[in-house]
């Protein structure tokens, strides 16, 4: 009996993890043909609440692709793998915590905050740099226009994924 109520509830998550799936999917299926630009999945697979590093998604694409690559991933390729790593909880976002130290790191004075420069120099000059479209994207968001710096307590907040 109880293992019915398992399989039920299993089946109502997976139903609504479908549900959910499609929707995003749809949004970048143009042709109405149940397929979609490989360039568009690391943004669906993101609106679903992932965080894969790009080796990550390199390796999810080359899963879903077809054996001859055509540039389109198809649905029925991409659902049951996408489905399964919602359900392993795969490509969990980075801990809050974890940013923080890391944004400490930066600021070894521990002001609270970097300035705009400060912020710059350190994506553009250490380890992946950020394209210079990555990084506007990155300040307007995240640069407090009146004091010219990032308050990255506020910014982590503002990043994190809530899970629930």
């Amino acid at each position: 009996m109880a293992e019915e109520k398992d399989a039920e509830g299993t089946e109502a998550v997976v139903a609504e993890l479908h549900k959910k799936i499609k929707e995003a999917f749809e949004v970048f299926d143009h042709e109405s043909n149940n397929t979609v630009d490989v360039r568009e999945i690391g943004t669906i697979i993101r609106s679903l609440g992932c965080c894969p590093t790009e080796g990550e998604l390199h390796d999810f694409i080359a899963e879903v692709e077809e054996e001859e690559p055509t540039g389109y991933i198809r649905f029925e390729k991409f659902i049951p793998m996408m489905t399964r790593a919602l359900l392993e909880r795969k490509y969990r976002p980075i801990a809050e915590d974890v940013l923080l130290r890391a944004f400490e790191v930066l600021d070894p004075a521990k002001r609270g905050f970097l300035t705009k420069d400060e912020l710059v120099k350190y994506m553009t000059e250490e380890g992946e740099p950020f394209s210079q479209e990555e990084m506007e994207e990155m300040l307007s968001a995240a640069i407090d226009p009146e004091s010219n710096t990032i308050h990255y307590r506020d910014y982590i907040t503002m990043m994190v994924i809530d899970e629930n």
